[in-house]
């Protein structure tokens, strides 16, 4: 008993008690942490597939191992390492027809999908291959007629509208970028930008908005897509700008125009 003691005086005793504890503080967390969303299993010839693919038309900007390369000036990343971006980045990229990307700017815009579903699958089959990331959403996540409107539209307004705009009609940024119109977008789209966060856009992960809201979410955009304008033109869903280039070139031109006809019928 009295070595024991001893033993629980020791200077050491307290150090080593504390290194245990957040030894067992840390495996405890990763038994009961959440885990990245995972790809869906895909075979060994969809990896294989997926990297011929990716090295004939990613690699001169993203590196032969997905690594990224840099410009060689001030050391600009030409293309981003892509080992963590899970399929859905890929999915979301290359099913808009953002990459490949037709020429060097500050932002991607969205073009002409160059490949085929099954292709794409495959180079995200790859890319997932690299490191855990997330995952293309199941039809169940991106299904609008399960989700709540008017609860996607409270999200939408405290998380998005800043740069998409109250009614998802996009809006500028700074240097020249642009947060893109989110009208006519695929539901699993959405979904995935809020997953990844492609561009200047933040990544809104699981903590950050649950999948049901951002199912509430796509709801809600496609509730505006299919609200009829009651008032007429809606310029746009621009807000005050488009109102007030309305009322500057066509209402003042129609008073303008009044005021000359009015003065040549009096002179």
């Amino acid at each position: 008993m009295k070595a024991l003691a001893a033993r629980r005086r020791h200077p050491a005793a307290i150090a080593i008690l504390l290194m245990l504890g957040l030894l067992v503080t840390g495996f405890a967390y990763a038994a009961v942490a959440p885990q990245p969303a995972q790809a869906e299993a895909s075979t060994a010839q969809d990896v294989a597939a997926g990297k011929q693919l990716f090295q004939a038309n990613c690699a001169s900007c993203h590196g032969v191992n997905a690594e990224g390369r840099a410009t060689g000036n001030d050391d600009k990343v030409a293309g981003p390492a892509l080992a963590g971006v899970g399929a859905a980045a890929v999915d979301f990229q290359m099913g808009t027809g953002r990459m490949p990307m037709r020429a060097p700017t500050v932002q991607a815009p969205r073009g002409e999908v160059q490949f085929t579903q099954e292709q794409i699958d495959q180079v995200g089959a790859y890319v997932a291959s690299l490191a855990p990331g997330p995952a293309v959403p199941s039809e169940e996540d991106v299904d609008a007629s399960q989700g709540d409107p008017a609860k996607g539209g409270e999200l939408f307004r405290v998380n998005c509208a800043m740069c998409h705009n109250f009614a998802g009609s996009g809006g500028a940024l700074t240097r020249g970028k642009y947060a893109p119109s989110l009208m006519d977008v695929e539901p699993k789209h959405i979904y995935e930008a809020m997953d990844t966060g492609p561009q200047s856009m933040p990544v809104f992960n699981d903590g950050n908005i649950a999948p049901e809201e951002k199912r509430d979410i796509i709801a809600f955009l496609k509730a505006v897509e299919e609200t009829p304008n009651q008032g007429g033109h809606a310029l746009g869903a621009l807000g005050p700008v488009t109102e007030g280039w309305f009322a500057w070139f066509f209402g003042l031109g129609i008073l303008i125009a009044a005021a000359v006809w009015l003065g040549q019928k009096s002179a």
